[in-house]
């Protein structure tokens, strides 16, 4: 769990339940008899899997830069294709035998609360609560489940705000920063709410760069300096909105959201055993 001691109360451990008077809950509380704890090592197919995710995730803007430096005409097609590909092995995984219901419903909760926020925020000047909430979902559930909770935002709510050749861009994007979060949580890099606000200001960024990038060179597949300098102008408050609402929303629902993800993560087991969607 990505969090510092602080986000516990004095005396009290992640998972204790102080409401109501009851007895504290453990850890593992709520499994089903007999469910499977085991630590058991993965299987073949997570193995390859774990190697194959990073590399396809590496592998989508290196084909969009060689693209775009060897002036391929069908830019837009190779590059989307590739970040189709590059989703595989998460929803692989996501369908794979084994995985318990527990693991996948904070993915489905995170991607259902962000989906009606989006919508409704849609018609407000560039507010985007999206972000913010993919990298909370990756620093408590873990990359996978943060890199889900991305892809299932960006196809979910566009059902809505509408589907296009950018689907597939915004499903690997805000899957990137659930993954990238979810990562560094493990190396313990982000555990400070000052971290995770430069991080929430930074990927708002990378997310910027990576799709008015491909909507030069693919979608429009300008050549021109003055037509890829118009379209990075264009997305430039797009760009700056982005960042302002994830930062601050970031710095406000951090502490209490990520305490509550400690206890529901103890009281359910969710992360726990060889079948879990994290293992591996």
């Amino acid at each position: 769990m990505c969090t510092d001691d602080r986000l516990t109360r004095s005396g009290e451990q992640p998972g204790s339940d102080t409401s109501g008077g009851g007895a504290g809950l453990q850890p593992g509380a709520g499994l089903p008899p007999g469910g499977d704890t085991s630590l058991s090592s993965p299987s073949r197919m997570s193995r390859f899997l774990d190697i194959l995710e990073p590399f396809l995730l590496l592998l989508v803007p290196a084909v969009l830069a060689a693209s775009i430096v060897f002036n391929i005409k069908q830019t837009a097609l190779l590059s989307a294709l590739v970040a189709m590909v590059a989703l595989l092995p998460f929803f692989l995984r996501f369908e794979g035998a084994g995985v318990k219901p527990r693991d996948i419903m904070p993915i489905v909760v995170m991607a259902a609360i962000a989906v009606a926020l989006r919508i409704l925020m849609t018609p407000v000047f560039y507010i985007s609560p999206v972000s913010a909430m993919v990298i909370l979902a990756g620093l408590a559930f873990g990359k996978r489940s943060g890199f889900m909770t991305g892809a299932l935002i960006a196809i979910v709510s566009n059902l809505f705000l509408g589907q296009g050749p950018w689907t597939p861009w915004q499903m690997y994007n805000w899957g990137l920063m659930g993954y990238v979060s979810g990562a560094l949580c493990d190396k313990s890099w982000m555990q400070k709410r000052w971290q995770v606000c430069i991080f929430g200001a930074l990927m708002p960024l990378l997310y910027t760069v990576i799709m008015d990038t491909y909507s030069a060179f693919g979608y429009m597949g300008t050549n021109s300096g003055g037509g890829v300098l118009a379209v990075y102008l264009a997305g430039l408050s797009y760009g700056m909105s982005h960042i302002m609402s994830t930062v601050g929303l970031l710095w406000l629902v951090y502490k209490p959201w990520m305490k509550k993800f400690v206890r529901i993560k103890a009281k359910y087991g969710i992360g726990v055993g060889s079948s879990s969607f994290e293992s591996g």
